[in-house]
């Protein structure tokens, strides 16, 4: 398979010595493919904390398919699926793809440095995001369907062994989108997953796609989906009230546009929720009701959301069916508390409310949801950025919820931050 390696290309040609193997910022020539690379690596038998699982390894670079493409990553994202791929929880990555060790990371932000011989719409020198969804791309789903729904889709860097927490990373050319040229590496690399992930849930399944004038409940409203889901809401034209669980939230909530803010620890009604017609359920009943009169103060009396945007999951998931209007949908991508969902059905059928169930988002809807990061429309909200060898840190951080609110990054070629372009790189490394 012929591979691009001669591109043309508006980087200003420049000095590199032709090598196995690359220090972590060194940069090879442009389009030179070295045999071997660092990445932070997961085997089976590491299974376990994010410090302890992911190790830094030297292992072979990606060989690419025909619709393939090489990107050199100059930094990735962080996400909770890399803590779970760390765990092995719900399930281990290798049960899937089989392959002797895990590459983790679902985010990035680099340069194409190779493409396969069928690929047509990017060149080398390229400077992209990725988003995450894979599929074979030869099915009716793919073809005139939704793509998300393909037996063939998966979650790069989770569901398959090349995610980006390596020099390069192996991708499938329709993953590609124009990088914004106004972000720094760190924050072109911190928000596809999480924004393509928002934007699906909130217009992806009609008719319950997001209206102007309606009201959403936006769990986590501090972090990274729930850090998109106001932006965009606002962009809607309709009113997001988030939930916080630390005061301290408060103010940056505010600052992204909620029309209000609730702190879910004024409230006891969290967790399975207790056995229908028993004294512990009325007491459950007594403080969810609490926490729709709270909202209520927000929307108006009597008024309910619209819409629920859901990802704790098991902590939060009854209160979440019991708060939706009737006619409106509760939509959920995720089970960061748990995943033994408990909630009362007769609210759900007598007010004939909908429970979606969301995954990631196809190209369509991530290149939309891109355009608005290119058009200046939304705040990355980069929060912290971690050197390459505090990546397991930050994978800690989140397990442990002890992150800053947004998104984090992690510079992987890029050798500090600040950098927007290859040639900054370049010039920082001299």
């Amino acid at each position: 398979m012929a591979l691009d390696l001669a591109p043309e290309t508006t980087i200003a040609p420049y000095e590199a010595p032709e090598k196995d193997l690359y220090e972590m910022g060194e940069m090879p020539p442009m389009g030179y493919v070295p045999k071997q690379m660092y990445a932070w690596a997961i085997r089976r038998e590491r299974h376990g904390n994010p410090d302890t699982a992911m190790l830094q390894e030297v292992v072979d670079v990606p060989t690419l398919d025909s619709n393939d493409v090489l990107v050199l990553v100059m930094a990735a994202g962080v996400n909770y699926n890399g803590v779970w791929a760390a765990l092995g929880q719900p399930i281990s990555p290798f049960d899937g793809h089989k392959q002797p060790y895990h590459i983790a990371g679902s985010d990035a932000a680099g340069i194409v440095w190779a493409v396969g011989d069928r690929v047509k719409r990017w060149k080398v020198g390229d400077e992209v995001v990725v988003h995450c969804n894979q599929d074979d791309g030869d099915d009716e789903h793919c073809n005139g369907g939704d793509p998300m729904y393909s037996p063939t889709q998966r979650i790069w860097g989770y569901e398959t062994p090349d995610g980006s927490f390596g020099q390069f990373t192996r991708v499938q050319s329709q993953q590609l989108m124009p990088r914004p040229k106004h972000l720094t590496w760190e924050e072109s690399a911190c928000y596809t997953l999480t924004l393509a992930t928002a934007y699906r849930m909130l217009f992806g399944h009609e008719p319950h796609d997001l209206k102007p004038g309606q009201n959403v409940l936006v769990w986590g409203a501090s972090g990274g989906l729930g850090s998109y889901a106001i932006q965009l809401i606002n962009t809607a034209g309709a009113n997001a009230i988030g939930v916080i669980s630390d005061e301290s939230k408060r103010d940056f909530v505010m600052d992204l546009g909620a029309k209000g803010v609730l702190n879910r620890k004024d409230f006891n009604c969290w967790g399975q929720m207790p056995t229908v017609n028993t004294p512990e359920y009325a007491e459950w009943f007594k403080e969810a009701r609490k926490f729709g009169k709270a909202i209520w103060d927000i929307t108006g009396k009597g008024v309910n959301v619209d819409m629920v945007f859901e990802h704790p999951g098991e902590a939060t998931f009854p209160v979440s069916t019991f708060v939706c209007k009737k006619g409106g949908m509760v939509v959920i991508c995720a089970g960061t508390t748990g995943f033994n969902c408990t909630f009362d059905v007769r609210y759900m059928w007598m007010h004939q409310k909908r429970l979606q169930g969301s995954h990631f988002a196809h190209l369509q809807q991530a290149s939309a949801a891109n355009q608005l990061m290119v058009e200046r429309r939304l705040d990355p909200c980069m929060s912290e950025v971690f050197t390459w060898e505090d990546l397991p840190l930050a994978h800690m951080k989140m397990l442990r919820n002890e992150h800053k609110p947004g998104n984090m990054s992690v510079l992987v070629q890029s050798p500090k931050m600040g950098l927007r372009t290859l040639e900054d790189a370049l010039e920082a490394r001299r």
